[in-house]
This record gives C-alpha cells, structure tokens and sequence, in this order.
C-alpha cells in the first residue's frame, strides 16, 4: 500500500494501478457519499466514476499542503452530487413553472410549434459536451456567476467561462435559425 505522497506520484505518472489502488481505498467512501446526497444509485455510481475521472484528469491540482487527497476526492464527489441534486430539482421547477403551458395556447398549430420548438431545444442542448451543460446548468438554473462555478467546479475561471461561451455559440449557431422563424 503506498502513502499518498507515493499514490500523486504514480498518478502523475500516469500509472493506472496507483488509480486502481486509490478506488480501492476510497470508492466506497465516494460512492456512499454521493448516495446520501442524491438518494439516487445510479447518479452515485456516475457521481463516482466522475470524481476518479477528474482525479486522473487533474491530479497535477493536488496540493497536499491545502488538504488530504482523501478530503479532495470527498470534495470533489460532494460538489458534483449536490450539481446534480440542484440539477433535477432546476428542472421540476422549470417544467412545473413553465409559463408557457402547452394547454394555455389558443390553437393547435401553436401547441404543435411550442412542442417542436422545446425538442429542438433538448436536442441541441443534449449535443453540448457534459462540462459545457454543467457550466450552464450553474449559470443559467443555480444563478451563479462564473467566479462561483469555477469555486465550485474546481477549474480556472476562464476554462468556465470559455465552455459557457462555446455553448452559447453552439445553441446559438443550432437553435437561432429555428427559433427566430415567426
């Protein structure tokens, strides 16, 4: 078993079975974490694969002078169950608040047109990459800025702000022509 200074070394290293030896050690901890926070075993196995990936993506963020790896992997396990938490909770409200209610349009062709219009939506946002969705989910459903998502997300704020950007080009360069039809 190697200590954590040996286990950042090896990941930095790229050597797999210093992750493998991590997940060993942690997985369980990750995993029940992210189950009591979502209450869903599903989002907690996802939520946990997330975090090892992110790890192995960003161990070179590690410093052991801010805290344990240990307390990082549960930090990094908390933020993305609590994202995906707001995450549903934002879209019960936005479907259950949804101002436009197909049922209050006058004629038929208008509700088949609101429909239309909401998949084109689902489709172009279901097209952005997983990061760019969080990044707007924070933004646009939790209102926060982008000082907060970057605190949040772990990441510099200009790699937030670039995936908001990105994907406001895309919705934009996807959704513009569709929706700016009378």
């Amino acid at each position: 078993m190697l200590d954590t200074d040996q286990v950042v070394t090896a990941l930095r290293a790229r050597d797999e079975g210093a992750l493998a030896q991590l997940y060993d050690r942690y997985g369980g901890a990750v995993y029940g974490l992210a189950l009591r926070v979502t209450g869903d075993a599903g989002a907690a196995e996802e939520i946990s694969i997330d975090t090892f990936w992110q790890l192995w993506q960003h161990v070179d963020r590690f410093d052991g002078t801010q805290g344990s790896l240990q307390n990082w992997l549960f930090t990094i396990a908390r933020s993305r169950a609590i994202d995906r938490v707001r995450a549903r909770v934002a879209r019960k409200r936005t479907t259950a608040e949804d101002p436009t209610d197909v049922t209050d349009v006058a004629r038929p062709e208008d509700a088949a047109e609101l429909v239309e219009r909401r998949r084109l939506v689902r489709d172009a946002m279901a097209r952005l990459t997983a990061d760019q969705r969080t990044a707007l989910a924070l933004a646009y459903y939790d209102g926060l800025s982008h000082s907060q998502i970057a605190e949040r997300l772990q990441e510099p704020l200009g790699t937030v702000k670039t995936r908001i950007r990105q994907a406001m080009i895309a919705l934009r360069r996807t959704l513009g022509p569709l929706l700016s039809t009378p």
